[in-house]
């Protein structure tokens, strides 16, 4: 199983998934960490240019279909994970998680270590109601 948590810095989450610019990705066999990469993220900055990337009036943020396929084309990059960390995250690019079959989790957990430990042991809560 792989799992990838949204960072700036390696080690924490950080609290918006369009701003971050890297993913960590953990690979997890029997339970423990056997693998751990960072990988570059598209983010706000390399869409900031795109006409298409402006919001829409009186709908929550980051919804439409040119906003999908943004959020798609962050994505690309952990196709092969089961779920994303986060500490932020518009409700658009939750959507749009779940759409390509990663599990997106909002947590208060601030280190990746120990965010990965409680996805792993199923006791990571999803906080919904962080999301913007």
């Amino acid at each position: 199983m792989r799992i990838a948590a949204i960072t700036e810095d390696g080690t924490t989450i950080s609290q918006h998934f369009g701003r971050a610019p890297y993913y960590v990705v953990v690979t997890i066999e029997d339970g423990r960490v056997v693998g751990r990469e960072m990988r570059e993220k598209l983010g706000h900055n390399q869409f900031a240019s795109d006409p298409r990337a402006a919001e829409l009036p009186g709908q929550p943020h980051g919804t439409g279909p040119d906003a999908h396929d943004k959020h798609l084309r962050m994505s690309q990059a952990i196709a092969d994970c089961e779920a994303l960390l986060c500490r932020g995250m518009g409700y658009g690019a939750y959507q749009s998680m779940q759409a390509r079959g990663i599990r997106p989790v909002v947590t208060d957990i601030e280190s990746i270590d120990e965010a990965v430990k409680a996805y792993v042991e199923g006791r990571i809560v999803d906080h919904v109601e962080k999301l913007h």
